[in-house]
């Protein structure tokens, strides 16, 4: 949805730099992302992309690297051995240990003349951002033509997070900071505010009026994927909830913005996340696999794949509430987990009944509508609608739900579908922060998940165990079945 022009004019930067170049989001996401940006002639033709980490590596070793990476992840009908090529010349690399200022006076002499611009990308663990951003000043390389792109996990609480925030406040302002929440630049969620306020079908009714509640659900039938470390010191609440789900309720919830850039949208976003009420213990459900199977597959516990015993929990459901006008007594019930029965990341919008069923006397028997806005796997959106079964009709009418669909990869076939990473590398480079998380939604987002934490301590609340392979603990169930809801499963 965006239109890729800059908020200070044309500044596209010449020079990019990735941290963390030789790891697994690197070889996945960025530079796939990077070279199907460079293939379809989106970036600059003098862009140069400097890569560093630690691994001890040649310009020519680092092209290998990519070339491998390229070969592995991206898709069929996108290699081009002449693009490819093309694209390897604009690597470079230069080894860092990030943790030590001395090597980035190196570093800039390899990247050599910023003053075109310059876009770092930093993908790193928290302990080493403040080290990082220090060194990147001490070098040079954190001017008024710098920006950067920060890729979570932004601490640990609230605290931590101000800290690192703190430590790149004091070199880079906030409108040369990028904050990366990949879900940003789906396709579909961007596709949420084009459904809410490009259509005036949606927006007279989104309100507390008309529906009932809200569901975001947000599933993986993976375990740990090589994470075990980081993921049993982050669990759950933190590594979904704090950021891809708390964004999507505010893109959900948020008040229609003046226009459509990145101070208005993120005004309104952020009021969400400050409206959010405390999560009591009751309205809070935490868990963690156990054996069974997925996808017919067996599978072992969170516990024989961490290879210890564990209280962090794989899987959150909650009942949260929005205090404001609009959302007054809509309840927005969220669920993540892993191992689960499906892969999944859907939001649910359950609209109220209509005030008077005029068919009750033919036996006409009516269901509220229902939006499913679905994320991934697939991406669609479904209006689930009453319909009158074909027939004559005498003392019987015969209602159905049926589904008016909008396949988003059918309806706009003729499009190339780009993953997150293409729009946000794109955005960074040309410093359009539409799609960026700005310091004060993170920090109301971590207050809300903190007080949650707190609530959890207190009260000595440990996950329930469910299987591999299932919704989640019953407690998940209980949880919206008591106000007489059911999860769209």
């Amino acid at each position: 949805m965006a239109d890729h022009k800059t908020s200070d004019g044309d500044q596209r930067c010449q020079n990019l730099i990735l941290f963390g170049a030789t790891g697994d989001l690197a070889k996945r996401m960025l530079l796939p992302s990077l070279y199907a940006l460079h293939a379809d002639a989106l970036i600059a033709p003098n862009l140069k992309i400097f890569g560093t980490a630690r691994s001890e590596l040649t310009d020519d070793g680092f092209r290998d690297m990519a070339r491998d990476a390229l070969d592995e992840f991206l898709p069929t009908d996108r290699k081009d051995e002449g693009a490819i090529a093309s694209f390897l010349e604009r690597l470079f690399y230069q080894p860092l240990d990030a943790s030590t200022i001395e090597g980035f006076d190196d570093l800039a002499a390899k990247v050599g003349d910023i003053s075109c611009g310059l876009a770092i990308f930093l993908s790193t663990a928290p302990f080493l951002f403040e080290p990082t951003i220090r060194g990147l000043q001490s070098a040079g390389l954190a001017g008024d033509n710098v920006r950067i792109g920060l890729e979570k996990p932004l601490g640990t609480d609230f605290e931590s997070s101000a800290q690192i925030n703190d430590a790149v406040a004091a070199v880079f302002p906030e409108e040369r900071t990028f904050r990366i929440d990949h879900y940003l630049g789906k396709e579909t969620v961007q596709n949420l505010m084009a459904l809410r306020f490009a259509n005036m079908l949606f927006e007279p009714v989104w309100n507390s009026n008309n529906i009932d509640h809200v569901q975001i659900t947000v599933t993986e039938t993976v375990g740990l994927e090589g994470r075990a470390d980081f993921y049993d010191d982050t669990g759950a609440l933190r590594d979904m909830v704090q950021n891809h789900m708390l964004q999507l309720l505010a893109l959900i919830a948020m008040e229609p913005p003046g226009n459509f850039d990145a101070t208005a949208i993120r005004d309104e976003k952020v009021k969400v996340l400050r409206a959010l009420r405390p999560v009591p213990e009751g309205d809070s459900v935490t868990g963690q696999y156990g054996d069974g199977a997925v996808k017919g597959e067996p599978v072992k516990s969170y516990g024989d794949d961490l290879g210890d015993g564990s209280d962090t929990e794989t899987f959150v459901a909650l009942k949260a509430h929005v205090d404001n006008w609009r959302w007054q007594g809509v309840p927005f019930y969220l669920r993540t987990g892993k191992r689960m029965a499906d892969r999944r990341s859907e939001i649910v919008v359950q609209f109220k009944p209509v005030p008077h069923n005029i068919f009750v006397g033919r036996e006409g028997r009516l269901e509220a509508n229902t939006l499913i806005i679905r994320l991934q796997p697939e991406e669609y959106v479904r209006l689930l609608v009453m319909a009158k079964e074909p027939g004559i009709d005498r003392d019987k009418i015969v209602l159905r739900e049926v589904p008016l669909d909008l396949s988003l990869s059918q309806a706009f076939a003729g499009t190339r579908r780009r993953i997150a990473y293409e729009r946000l590398l794109l955005d960074l480079v040309e410093g359009d922060q539409t799609l960026f998380v700005r310091r004060d939604e993170v920090e109301a987002q971590w207050k809300w998940i903190d007080e949650i934490r707190e609530t959890w301590k207190t009260s000595g609340k440990k996950p329930k165990s469910y299987n591999a392979g299932g919704w989640g603990p019953s407690a998940a169930i209980a949880l919206t079945e008591r106000d007489g809801v059911s999860w769209h499963d």
